[in-house]
């Protein structure tokens, strides 16, 4: 279980999609049943990067978006993981983890990058199609990572962040499922 997490991890830290890494090497998706332990480091450098992906995508979804709970939603996102980033810099500032360990600024890794390139390419209901799937397969990814480090995190204010933070995740998560359903 332990080397799944690490090849994971490391796939997640490199860009790879997940869904495709795991197919290729015969693992699973990132879940909270595949996911019980994650480091600091990984931790560290993987929220800003997931909080930037949502709070772009989202921003792209409040303009591009033409169902007006998608907009609300996209609106939603946008105010929650804007405090969500502000929450994980103070969690940083008091934590036992160097600032060093996190990306310097909001920026996104490959895998990221080229979900939103496809969604900025994307329009009508292809978009909140797409838009809609990327955020759930995001936010299985969110609790998961969450869920693991409050539960076996190392650093005191990050996991204390991580608490805070999983039940808005699990609430997006629970939302998106509604959507999905309001727009097929």
């Amino acid at each position: 279980m332990k080397t799944l997490l690490s090849i994971t991890a490391a796939a997640m830290m490199a860009g790879a999609p997940v869904a495709a890494f795991a197919q290729s090497a015969t693992l699973t998706p990132l879940t909270t049943d595949t996911m019980s332990k994650v480091d600091t480091a990984t931790f560290v450098k993987t929220v800003p990067i997931a909080n930037t992906f949502e709070i772009e995508s989202s921003r792209l979804a409040q303009t591009q978006a033409t169902a007006d709970d998608l907009k609300a939603f996209a609106a939603q996102m946008v105010r929650d993981h804007t405090k969500a980033g502000e929450d994980f810099k103070a969690a940083l500032s008091k934590g036992q983890t160097t600032s060093a360990t996190a990306p310097a600024g909001p920026s996104l890794d490959t895998k990221h990058q080229a979900l939103l390139d496809q969604l900025k390419e994307a329009s009508g209901d292809s978009f909140q199609s797409k838009y809609i799937d990327m955020q759930t397969q995001a936010h299985k990814e969110a609790v998961a990572l969450f869920s693991a480090y409050a539960n076996s995190g190392d650093d005191p204010a990050m996991k204390e962040f991580a608490k805070k933070t999983l039940p808005v995740l699990q609430m997006h998560e629970r939302h998106l499922k509604d959507l999905a359903a309001a727009h097929q």
